[in-house]
Order: C-alpha cells, then structure tokens, then sequence
C-alpha cells in the first residue's frame, strides 16, 4: 500500500507502470475513490503509466472534519507530485477532479504538461444546491440521496444493463466517509475558476457524456470556451463517468490527444523505451553501438514509427503484439528478426506454449514448411536464452 503525508493529511495513491512511459495523473470525482479508473486502465496500459490517489475525505486517505476549502484538495494534489518529483504531468479530473486539475494547473503550471478535464466545469452547480444537499446528507445520511445521484452518474441504458455493476457503484458512494463527503461540497461550492480557467496555457481536452446528469454537455462546453484552443468532445451514450460506462471511447479520445501533442523528440524517447522493455537493454545497446550516419535515419523511423506509435497502441497488449510479429516474420521468412522475437517473449510474457500454438496455427494459413522453418529457429532461440523444451535441463 503505498501513502504519503501530505499537509498534514495521509494520502493513499497507487503509481503503476513502467517508469519509461509518460504519466498520466487522474483526480476522481466527489464520491468515488481510486477505483473508478480502472475500467479505463486496460485501454491505456500498454502506452501510460498511471498514479491514481484518494482525495482527503474518500477511499483510504485521511479524512479531516468538514468543511474543505478548495485550496484543501488542490495543494493536497501539488504536495503529492511535488513528494513523488513528478513535473510535466499528463492531468486527467473527472467532475470536482476536473476542478482539482484545473486548480493545479493554474496554481503550479511546471507540474501539467496537458489536461483532461472530464464532466466537470469551472463552477458546478449554485451555493443552495451544495447547502440542501449537505444539511440533508447531515440529517438522513448518503443513502437518502445515493438513488439520485446515481441516476446522474449514469444513462438510462446502462442502468438497465448493468444492474449489478450499478450495485457496486453504490456500495462505493454510500460508504464514502460522510464528513469527506460534505467536505468536498463545501469545496465545490466555493469553487469559481472561471478567471484562473481563462488563463490556463496547457492543451486541454474537454470531455462530457450525453447523458451525463451532474455536469451537461452546455456546462462543460462554456469551461471548454473559457480555455484558449481547447478541444471539446461529447462520448454518446454514457453519463457523469465515462471512464466507466465508455472506457474505450474515453481512452480514445485521450490517446489521439496525447499523441497529437506529444512531440517528435518525446515520441523517440517514447519509442526507445518501448523498444528497450520489449526486445532488452543488451540488444538495443547492440544496435544503437553499432548504428552509422547510413543508418541512423531507418534507426530512428522504426523507433518513432514503429516502438513509438504501432507498439505503443492500446487494446493489443505487448504479448498479443508479439505474437502477431512472431507469426508474420516466420510466415515472410525473416529469421533474423523472427529469432529476435522470440527472445523478446521473456519481456512481452508470450509464453512457450502460445509461441508453439501461433507457429502450428501459422503451418495451416502459411504452409508447413514455413512453420517447420520457424519452429527449429524458435527451440534454437529458446535454448539460446536457457530456456528448456521437452524435458531438455535448464543451460
């Protein structure tokens, strides 16, 4: 369990993936903890690393007597980055963490390199709103008003097909920690951004779900208008969390944003750690030792192109990518690289059993001899990593 002391307060965060990718930062929203990312989480994997965190007053984190001040939670999120020496951070907030993320950026610029701002604006609903909601949260408790809150978080749709996902989702808000909860409020009542929102200078992505009943497109349009070049997009169908009714369609739209400002320089960097993790440090030190002005041009294209963009795609993992790659350098009769590929599967987790099934699939669609081929080059890579087949010792 990792957790930090943070301005007096105990945060717990999860930070996940390979230190070589880019980061991406989410701050989730009123009510939820950590966990509302993770249906997003597996169609980014492959190209981000992730820190997630708990916001005073929800999940695992300290959770101080109410009332909050903005301020509270958005120096909760700056004291976080600045422990763990994280700048130039991809932000991503989903309703008061879109708040959050736009209070950082505002506040500390050096920390966020872009931002995501997802069913959230630079003022959420009016100060009566925030007092009914918090004097009958006081007087009935959160399972007085978990129902409607629920039908805002998501579309009618999902709520017929996904009754007991609903379910869970509910367990989740009525067991956030009442005095966390009507802290928050208080915060988000307090909350007018709109002159600090105009000034921001990050690329921003705005996000908002149809169907979302808390924060509606209009809502989050006029903060989109605020933001100088902001790109405004609505995800069909899904409600005030579209990272978890739509997770791919999210993951989408925040890939192709990323990728669009993500400069050349940063896509090799990214390629090159791309290519480390897969095919190993000693064979790229090999390679980039042996590199000549000749061909230096093709050195970079394959690492930018090909590790920086094809291999860094989600909805295919690493090993579904190199069993793919695997089957197509022994179906064009490239041993070389087929042979390198196969060594890589001690970084991508294609075990021997799945390279033995897409080599005998590959003899059916690509012929026998082109899978006898590759089989022999496969049991000489493997025995060349000391990898044992058919009860052969360990070298």
């Amino acid at each position: 369990m990792q957790t930090l002391s943070v301005n007096g307060q105990t945060l717990h965060y999860q930070l996940d993936g390979p230190a070589h990718l880019p980061l991406i930062v989410f701050s989730n929203s009123l009510g939820t903890d950590l966990r509302v990312w993770e249906p997003l989480l597996p169609y980014l994997r492959d190209q981000f690393r992730f820190l997630r965190y708990d916001k005073r007053g929800h999940g695992l984190s300290s959770c101080p007597p109410a009332p909050y001040q903005p301020d509270d939670h958005i120096d909760d999120l700056i004291g976080l980055l600045d422990a763990l020496e994280l700048t130039q951070v991809n932000l991503c907030g989903l309703s008061v963490g879109g708040q959050i993320a736009q209070g950082v950026a505002a506040k500390r610029p050096d920390l966020v390199k872009n931002l995501i701002l997802c069913d959230t604006a630079h003022r959420i609903g009016t100060a009566d709103m925030w007092n009914t909601r918090i004097e009958g949260i006081r007087e009935q408790g959160l399972e007085a008003i978990a129902d409607g809150i629920l039908e805002r978080w998501f579309s009618p749709r999902f709520h017929a097909v996904q009754g007991d996902a609903i379910g869970l989702w509910r367990n989740m808000l009525v067991r956030t920690p009442v005095e966390g909860y009507l802290g928050t409020c208080a915060a988000i009542r307090d909350t007018d951004l709109q002159a600090s929102t105009r000034e921001l200078k990050q690329p921003t992505l705005c996000v908002v779900g149809s169907e979302d009943g808390s924060t509606p497109p209009d809502r989050v349009r006029s903060m989109a208008e605020l933001i100088p070049d902001s790109r405004f997009e609505v995800i069909e169908g899904a409600g005030h969390l579209p990272c978890v009714e739509q997770p791919k369609a999210l993951a989408g739209l925040i890939v192709d944003f990323l990728s669009r400002h993500t400069p050349a320089s940063s896509r090799y960097e990214l390629g090159m750690g791309v290519r480390r993790s897969v095919l190993g440090n000693a064979h790229v030190d090999r390679a980039e030792a042996n590199k000549t002005s000749f061909d230096e041009p093709f050195q970079r294209f394959i690492t930018e192109s090909a590790w920086g963009s094809v291999w860094s795609r989600p909805t295919l993992s690493r090993r579904d990518r190199s069993l793919i790659t695997i089957a197509l350098m022994a179906a064009l009769g490239h041993e070389d690289e087929l042979a390198m590929h196969i060594r890589a599967t001690q970084q991508t987790g294609a075990s021997l059993e799945e390279v033995r099934e897409t080599l005998l699939h590959l003899g059916v669609y690509a012929g026998v001899p082109a899978s006898n081929t590759a089989i022999r080059i496969a049991k000489e890579a493997y025995r060349s990593k000391g990898v044992a087949i058919d009860g052969e010792s360990e070298q």
